[in-house]
């Protein structure tokens, strides 16, 4: 039976400790950076079992996606690399990702191992005064990509959407200045799937990065992914560096942030072109910016969509991006018919994305589905218009409507 979604490379477990002060020594205090093989530290399997024993490992990149929309009752995989070892076969690092995905329910039939690079790994640095410590990314078999590899996975399992993470991140998923990706999504469009990518860079100091208007040349990735896309939201932050990199000449007033999201979306919607519908946002700290592209290529009215669902603890925020597009993915699948016809409902699709991210982001680090409810309690709530001040009472009605 055909899946819903295919959630397609960065295999990656996050390990923390405090122990992890060498990483302040390696990308700065609070920094953040995608690090060669050759600086990997030398922890032996025993550390790194105990970490993992410890809780202090959680998988991430595509595991801040399926694992959502296996909970909420979706059919979804996984098609990644991961490490060799002698845990079943696998690395520990490999072994722990798997286990997790395959305890939620997640496919994880297309993770192929890896015949001599081990599983991405991140160490995140927990600093004895809480403040943000460095983050460390080695990409290891992640940067080894292969599109013949997992577009037979793709053939076998039939997924209505695939989501490709990241671009930026992986050697050789980005090679040939991205046309190999391009190419890819456009034989997937050609197999019957809605396409779907997500950018990153782990810009270091992004701040620096915006203010003194510098290019990021992995931003030049997206370029010849523009007509291959069908849905494509970034962060307010990215959509400012990639406007820096393939527009320098722009006006706009990147201290402002609904200027930033208006601009780069019509920006963006230029360069889609026709032929097909998309949907393309803008995160912020409270919602997206989003627009509906219609397939004679001109965008629908754009629309500033606040999140519903702020109320609530934050545990921790890395993944809520991902976890963002976990939810757009539910509502694409469940609403494909509709948005095929140029007929999405943004605002519902933003909502269902804001309400994923907010249950995702104030559950525990070691149980980050908690709060998922099946897919139709979780669209009902979104398609409703109740602004939310109290976490206890949107769970309550997550379980009763």
């Amino acid at each position: 039976m055909p899946i819903d979604a295919l959630i397609l490379n960065t295999a990656v477990l996050d390990l923390r400790s405090a122990r992890f002060d060498f990483i302040d020594r390696l990308v700065g205090a609070g920094g953040l950076a995608k690090c060669p093989p050759t600086a990997m530290p030398s922890y032996t399997p025993d550390e790194l079992e105990d970490i993992v024993a410890e809780g202090g490992a959680t998988p991430g990149g595509c595991a801040n996606v399926a694992p959502l929309l296996a909970r909420a009752g979706l059919r979804v995989a996984v098609g990644a690399w991961i490490g060799a070892g002698p845990h079943e076969g696998l690395d520990i690092q490999g072994r722990a990702f798997r286990d997790r995905l395959a305890a939620a329910g997640v496919d994880v039939s297309a993770l192929r191992v890896h015949p001599s690079l081990p599983t991405g790994t991140t160490f995140i640095h927990d600093t004895p005064t809480g403040e943000r410590g460095g983050i460390a990314y080695f990409p290891n078999a992640n940067d080894d990509f292969d599109f013949d590899v997992f577009e037979r996975e793709a053939d076998r399992l039939g997924p209505s959407l695939v989501h490709y993470m990241y671009s930026g991140l992986s050697a050789r998923g980005d090679a040939n200045g991205g046309r190999d990706l391009a190419d890819f999504l456009f034989r997937c469009r050609e197999r019957g799937a809605l396409t779907m990518v997500d950018s990153h860079t782990l810009t270091g100091d992004p701040a620096a990065v915006i203010a003194g208007r510098r290019p990021v040349e992995a931003y030049r990735l997206l370029e010849p992914l523009w007509a291959c896309m069908d849905v494509f939201f970034t962060s307010l932050d990215e959509a400012r560096m990639i406007l820096n990199t393939l527009e320098p000449d722009h006006a706009l007033d990147l201290d402002d942030a609904d200027a930033v999201g208006l601009g780069f979306l019509e920006w963006a919607a230029a360069r889609a072109g026709g032929g097909r519908p998309r949907l393309f946002g803008v995160t912020v700290s409270d919602g997206a910016i989003a627009t509906r592209i219609a397939p004679d290529g001109r965008p629908a009215p754009i629309l500033r969509v606040r999140s519903r669902f702020l109320s609530g603890e934050v545990v921790d925020l890395v993944g809520a991006g991902d976890s963002f597009r976990a939810g757009l993915i539910l509502y694409l699948t469940r609403f494909r018919a509709e948005f095929e016809a140029g007929r999405c409902d943004v605002e519902t699709a933003v909502q269902a994305g804001n309400l994923m991210a907010s249950l995702f982001i104030k559950a525990p680090l070691q149980d980050r589905c908690r709060w998922i409810p099946p897919a139709d309690s979780l669209l009902r709530v979104a398609t409703g218009r109740r602004d939310y001040t109290s976490f206890g009472d949107l769970l309550v009605d997550l379980r009763t409507v």
